[in-house]
């Protein structure tokens, strides 16, 4: 009987013992699992933090950006405020010009009548080149592809050639025509305006220039040495020296200039 006993605890234990192992194998095979399943749900967990941190850079760049964007923003919205205003500036200047325009040139017509009239009135010196030098102003005008201020510069560089012609002892080659209608080649010498001499090419004629008639009129022979004397000045074959010559402005001329 006790070793019925003892065999029906043997048995018991064979069979506690079996079962054991059993729960026991089962608990380690979901232990194993769970242990599996929290290795897969880290990699994820891992996985889901790197992509925030990728996703918290990517929204650090943009506003970054959106921060830059701002900036470039405002820098254009002030050029093209600052550009508003030049151009403002630009259409006023063009009006100013264009208003001066209109007075510039209706001056420029008035000073080439002007200088018209100056060439005609005076002494006929270098009268071809004078002449020439009006109708090329007044052809000039109406030339679209010549500047205003060009053609002022002209009209201006014109006017200092008259000028100029008032300060000069200078001899030059022309036809001049006597009183009596005759031409003749000369020798046209001026000193300034006051002064105005012809002379043929032999030397053997000289001849004065009267403003009050507007003619040539034969000099007096006893005027031939002092006449001479000033071309050999003018033509640098003599050195410069007191000359004396007649004049040929009138009195009431002479004041009124």
């Amino acid at each position: 009987m006790r070793l019925f006993k003892i065999g029906m605890v043997i048995t018991t234990a064979c069979i506690f013992s079996s079962a054991y192992a059993s729960e026991l194998s089962s608990a380690q095979a979901i232990q194993n699992q769970t242990n599996t399943q929290s290795a897969k749900s880290q990699v994820k967990v891992d996985a889901s933090a790197d992509e925030s941190i990728k996703l918290r850079a990517e929204i650090e760049q943009l506003k970054q950006q959106v921060k830059n964007l701002t900036i470039y923003r405002d820098h254009m919205a002030a050029m093209i405020k600052s550009q508003d205003q030049e151009m403002s500036s630009i259409q006023s200047q063009i009006g100013e010009i264009n208003k001066t325009r209109q007075g510039v040139v209706p001056l420029m017509y008035q000073m080439i009548d002007g200088l018209k009239q100056i060439v005609a009135t005076s002494e006929p010196i270098q009268l071809q080149q004078r002449e020439a030098r009006v109708a090329k102003l007044q052809a000039l005008m109406s030339q679209a592809d010549v500047s205003d201020a060009e053609k002022y510069r002209q009209i201006i560089e014109a006017y200092q050639i008259e000028l100029d012609y008032g300060n000069k002892l200078q001899q030059y080659q022309s036809q001049i025509t006597l009183k009596s209608g005759q031409k003749v080649e000369a020798q046209v010498l001026h000193l300034g305006r006051i002064s105005m001499i012809a002379r043929n090419p032999d030397h053997s004629q000289y001849w004065i220039w009267d403003d009050s008639t507007k003619s040539w009129t034969q000099a007096d022979s006893s005027l031939d040495s002092n006449l001479n004397q000033a071309y050999q000045v003018a033509t640098k074959q003599s050195t410069p020296s007191l000359l004396t010559l007649p004049v040929s402005l009138n009195v009431a001329q002479g004041e009124k200039k």
